[in-house]
Order: structure tokens, then sequence, then C-alpha cells
């Protein structure tokens, strides 16, 4: 198996590529998600994130026509599994990083092991519900068979990508929607390069094999003979000056 990192800078480059192509459209987007996540306490957090990387993934993917503002709300056709897959796994590592909290010492750094670690682990499973429609729990175990084999390589990526993804945040937190399309469009390249699927190339002509040539028998030439002819039957005699 080939080792990612020799890759992690062109999938930065191509995502940033297509977060800075289309960058109103994304801004707006995540500004309507960012609201909406935050009005209904995390309620609609997984349809809106569903909604950003249906829409990244189009842009990946150069559809035509390209997504605009309004298309974050089709994310609501994924509604029961995105809110499961943000809700359960956002409350799981809640817990675990509180429990973990209370080790003297040493709490507060596995409570950030914890979070990274699912973040890297988990990173396809939205991406998974989008683009094949699957469940919640399917799609988290896929994403994490996916990275397991590689599993240092992929939680670095998704630290850088999500550090990338939180610089507004520094902003007293207001740009944070400015900036984390950029951590959905890399996981968008990156997602469409792992799993292959990408577009299927178009079929090409297939043509039935051609049936090799008899081989001449060893007395035959290539070509084999015309059949012969019957002789043609003698004409018949004209009568001498004796027989008459």
């Amino acid at each position: 198996m080939a080792d990612i990192t020799e890759k992690f800078g062109d999938w930065i480059k191509e995502g940033f590529e297509i977060y800075k192509n289309n960058l109103v459209v994304l801004i707006l987007s995540s500004l309507i998600a960012f609201i909406l996540t935050g009005f209904t306490l995390g309620i609609l957090g997984g349809p809106m994130f569903a909604g950003l990387i249906n829409m990244v993934l189009r842009l990946r993917d150069g559809d035509q026509p390209p997504p605009v503002v309004g298309d974050v709300f089709k994310g609501f056709q994924f509604f029961l599994p995105s809110f499961l897959f943000v809700i359960v796994w956002g409350l799981g590592i809640l817990v675990g990083a509180t429990i973990l909290s209370v080790v003297p010492c040493l709490g507060q750094l596995l409570s950030i092991c914890l979070a990274v670690a699912a973040s890297g682990f988990l990173m396809f499973g939205l991406y998974l519900i989008v683009d094949r429609n699957m469940e919640f729990w399917p799609a988290s175990m896929a994403s994490f068979e996916k990275v397991k084999p590689q599993v240092f390589p992929y939680l670095g990526l998704a630290v850088v990508a999500g550090i990338i993804g939180q610089i507004g945040a520094l902003a007293c937190g207001i740009g944070a929607f400015a900036t984390m399309p950029i951590y959905f469009c890399i996981i968008a390249v990156v997602y469409r390069d792992v799993f292959d699927n990408s577009a299927t190339p178009p079929p090409q002509e297939i043509r039935p094999p051609e049936e090799p040539p008899t081989p001449p028998g060893p007395d035959q030439s290539s070509t084999p003979p015309e059949p012969e002819q019957p002789p043609a039957p003698p004409a018949p005699e004209e009568p001498t000056e004796e027989d008459k």
C-alpha cells in the first residue's frame, strides 16, 4: 500500500483551489449552516454539514450546473443518518473526554488525543452517507476500516486540515464559517482519491475476438483447392459412308 503522506501536498493544494474558485458560494453556505446549527443547539448540524459536503463533492467532480447557496439544504435528504452521525459521535467524544479529563496530570492530553483519533477515524463517515447513501453505522465502520491500515498518516492529515479549517476561529470565532469549508474541500479530495469514487470513464468499444485461421494440413496449401469438375461426355461420332 502506497504511503499517503506523499500526496498530502497535492490534496491540500487541490482542496484549497476548490475553495478559492468557489469562495462566495461556500462562505455563504457555511454561514447558513453555522447559524442554523447554533440556533437549533446542534440538532441540524448533521444535515447542514451533509449539505456542505454534497456541494464540495459536486464542485470537486465538476458537475454542471455548479451548486448554488440554496443547495446546502439538500443535506436534509440525509437527515436521519447525518443527524445520528453528528449527535452519537459528538456525545461519545464529549463523554469520553469528560471521563479522561479527571485523570491526574494526563487528563487534558488524553482528551485531546481522543478528539484527534475520532476526527481521523471518522473523517469519511459523512461523505459516505452523502455520496453512497449509507446509514450511520455502516458509514462509520467503512471510514474506520479505510483509515486503520495507515492510521497515523490519516490522523496527521486530519490535524493539518482541521488547523487550516479553524484559522478563522482565531478572530474571536467569527471567521470560523469562512475557513471551515477549506477542511471540507480537502477531505472531499482525499475521499475521492482513496475510495476511488471518481466518475467512471466511458466504456470502450468491445469487439468479439477474431477466430484464428485453420492451419493447412501437411498435404494442403494455405488456399483450399477448388473441387474438380467431372469430365464432359464425349461428343457422338458422325456416321461414316460405310455405316450408311
